[in-house]
């Protein structure tokens, strides 16, 4: 546990001392994380003005219960930090389908969701054509009872192609 420590103390000082160009007008890449059960995202982002996007993510979840599929776009406003360093927020929404297998007693079913999306997070842009982006993205459910809930905690680490 120290040894991740002091790995990502390492990084986050590396990074510090680097300088990184402005964002990018298009970056292509994966979102990875944790939503009730891992799953990744084909993430896109296309810059509009110096600090503002568009982000869509076409990904899969899936745990024990479910397996979902789901398509999210976001507008996105983004401010610099300093060097590479922004941090942005946005909102959007998405749509999505899921099969649910949640065990004896209970029926196997399909359906489809919509969803409403908050999103913040911070990023930092190489000088080199690569951005690493952690954000969180509540999501809230409307539709089938895809969730219990309605509410869906998204956290996840992005690694993104810029171009």
């Amino acid at each position: 546990m120290k040894n991740i420590f002091l790995t990502t103390a390492l990084l986050l000082a590396t990074t510090f001392a680097a300088q990184a160009q402005d964002f990018s007008k298009n970056a292509l890449g994966l979102r990875l994380g944790d939503n009730d059960g891992f799953g990744g995202e084909i993430s896109y982002q296309r810059g509009l003005t110096n600090d503002n996007r568009l982000e869509l993510d076409l990904g899969f979840r899936n745990n024990d219960d479910y397996d979902a599929f789901k398509i999210v776009g976001l507008y996105q406003w983004v401010w610099n930090i300093e060097g590479g360093f922004n941090w942005y927020a946005g909102v959007g929404g998405g749509l999505g389908s899921y099969s649910a297998n949640r065990g004896p007693g209970f029926d196997d079913e399909d359906g489809t969701f919509l969803l409403a999306a908050g999103d913040i997070g911070i990023e930092y842009n190489f000088d080199f054509p690569l951005q690493l982006a952690l954000d969180f993205r509540p999501e809230i459910y409307f539709g089938d009872e895809f969730r219990d809930d309605d509410f869906g905690p998204d956290l996840a680490l992005s690694v993104r192609y810029r171009f």
